[in-house]
Formats: structure tokens, sequence, C-alpha cells
């Protein structure tokens, strides 16, 4: 920043006008000499005093982890219990070489050595989840943009689903288990968090009616939290009972008060798992059954609207994009009905 040439006035006085950040400063003096030497003296001031600026504020800057606990204290009252588990999970099991480290004082370089280095432990999945939350805990400290890292490539893995023709097969399979009712209300497109927060007098049997109301989420120390909040809106809605051995289940298991499932959540996933396993069918967990209603109903040519209304999603290119997935036997129906379409024309031409 140049000292702008000095002006004579026409009282006789010599003038500056200096800008420094984004303020304009006189300075005036009897000589040109002078007035130029006060300004230099003010400029030198001036960066004299953003040094020393920056010389604070560097040895204020936190740590990575005490930026991710700032990050997650300013927004504990409306982040999900869930959440912050995994911000917290992440915080105890990611980039553990720099957590302790001030940020100002990891380079670009560092973060990606400590990329490289999680692809090494963990899934490429993982490592853009993790390095995602952190990127967003150093905008928050800084005000600035993280640095750009080169993350591994995310593989595209088709999200795991029971065809039409599997569903009875589990039906039949996880009849009198334990997780009978949790992965039928699953394959009724239940979250899994709507599952746990499920009560006997959100059940009305006469009307062969669920109602969501609530979730249960785990909370950084892995206990279920009640919220009273759905995941969404449209999550809040009713299910009817459309599978009879939900129905018959949930008749024989009816109680007054409570929770209708108390299995740990672990536990339904494994179990569901084993099942799947013990019957040569793809190992899908919960979610998984979920998926498969979208599937199904997908299959079934109900339209979008409807599936989204029974599912609770939010809208209708996030059931769409996520959750509908064209199942094989109807992609095989389909090329079965393309190939005698185009045959029959062939047969007519000819």
């Amino acid at each position: 920043m140049k000292v702008p040439k000095a002006r004579k006035l026409k009282s006789g006085t010599w003038f500056i006008q200096l800008r420094l950040n984004g303020q304009s400063i006189s300075v005036t003096a009897p000589s040109e000499k002078e007035c130029v030497r006060m300004a230099q003296l003010r400029k030198a001031e001036y960066q004299a005093g953003v040094k020393q600026e920056k010389l604070i504020n560097a040895k204020k800057a936190p740590t990575l982890s005490e930026a991710v606990d700032a990050y997650i204290g300013k927004r504990d009252a409306v982040l999900s219990p869930s959440s912050i588990r995994g911000y917290e999970t992440i915080k105890r099991t990611r980039f553990q070489s720099l957590m302790n480290r001030p940020i100002n004082k990891i380079s670009a370089n560092e973060w990606q050595i400590a990329c490289n280095e999680e692809a090494k432990l963990v899934s490429p999945k993982t490592v853009k989840c993790a390095w995602g939350f952190i990127a967003s805990v150093l905008r928050d400290a800084t005000g600035e943009d993280a640095p750009k890292v080169r993350l591994p490539q995310v593989p595209i893995h088709e999200k795991k689903f029971l065809d039409p023709d599997q569903i009875p097969t589990f039906i039949n399979a996880v009849h009198d288990t334990p997780v009978e009712i949790p992965a039928l209300l699953a394959l009724s497109s239940l979250r899994r968090s709507e599952i746990l927060s499920l009560t006997w007098e959100n059940i009305d049997l006469k009307k062969r009616i669920i109602k969501i109301r609530g979730a249960s989420v785990l909370d950084k120390e892995g206990n279920l939290v009640d919220r009273k909040q759905n995941k969404t809106n449209g999550s809040t809605r009713n299910v009817e009972i459309f599978i009879s051995e939900l129905y018959d289940a949930l008749k024989a298991a009816r109680k007054p008060t409570g929770k209708v499932v108390n299995c740990n959540p672990n536990t339904i996933y494994s179990q569901i798992n084993r099942i799947c396993r013990k019957n040569d069918l793809p190992e899908i967990g919960v979610h998984g059954l979920r998926h498969s209603f979208a599937s199904l109903a997908y299959y079934l040519g109900i339209p979008a609207l409807a599936t989204m209304e029974i599912g609770g999603w939010s809208d209708k290119m996030t059931m769409i994009q996520r959750y509908t997935h064209l199942s094989q036997s109807h992609s095989n129906y389909s090329s079965e009905k393309l190939r005698e379409f185009f045959e029959k024309e062939k047969n007519n031409i000819s």
C-alpha cells in the first residue's frame, strides 16, 4: 500500500488522503516533506496494529478438538441426539493426529496426508463423511472455506432390498421370532427411530391403523432418547396394517401401555441379517426393509405421491432418487414385454 502523492491546498498546507481498512484518513502538514512523513507514520502504525492483531488471533486459535466442541455447542439445541453422537464419534476416532493441533497451524498438505491415512483405515464413504463434518467445523471457526483435499472415490453400491418374490420368504422366515414385529413394521415403511418409539396407545387394531408419532434415537452415550418430533413433518402419519402377519403378531402381543418394541436396535439389525443369511436372502438390515416397501410399491404401480405419504418421505424427489429401486424381477418383466412388442412388429412387417 503506497502513500498517495501530497497535494498543496489553496491555504498553502499540504494534504494526503489515506485509505486504511476502508476508512479515509486525512493528513495535513505545513510542508510536503512533513506531510509525506506523517502519512508514512500513520501507515506504519496501521500495519503494526494489523500484525499485532494477527499475532493475538494466532495465539487464540483453537485446537481442532476445541473447534469441534464449539461447533456442537452452538447447535446442541437443534441437533438430534443421533447427529451429536455421530459428530462425537468422528472426534473420538478420526483425524486423531490433528485433534490437539491449533487449526491455524495445520497446512493444506497436512490435511491431505491425514485424509490419505484415514483412507487406509476406513471405507471411502466414512472418510468422506468425516471430512465433510471437519470442513464444516473449520468453516465455522475461521469464516473461510476448508482446504481443498482429494478424497477416495466412493463406490456406487446398489441399495439392498428384497425383490417382490423374496418378500413372502422373508415373512415366513421371520414368523414367531423375537424380531417379527419390528421387521414387519419396517417392511410397512417405518423407520428404525419410528419403530423404537412406537407405543401400544398408537396401535388401533380395530381400524388396523398405526399412528406414527415421534421418534427414538441413540444419544452419544448409546442410550435411547425419545423425541416428540419426527424426522420430517410428513413423517407424522397414519399407516394401515396391510400385512396380515403383522396384524396377527400385534394382536397376540397386545399390551395396555408401553413400547411395542423393546429389543436393542443392534439386536434387531443382527437378527434380521441372520434370518436373511439362513434363507439365502440379501442381508438388508432394518432400513433395507423400508427400501423393500418402496420398491414393492413401485413394482405394484402405486403412485409415487401415495408411496411418499405412506412412508413419510419429505418430498417426492427424495423418495424417488434415494429409495425407489426397480426390482430385478420387474426389470426382467419389462424386458420381456419389450421383446414381445418388437417381435410382434417384426412378424407384422414380414
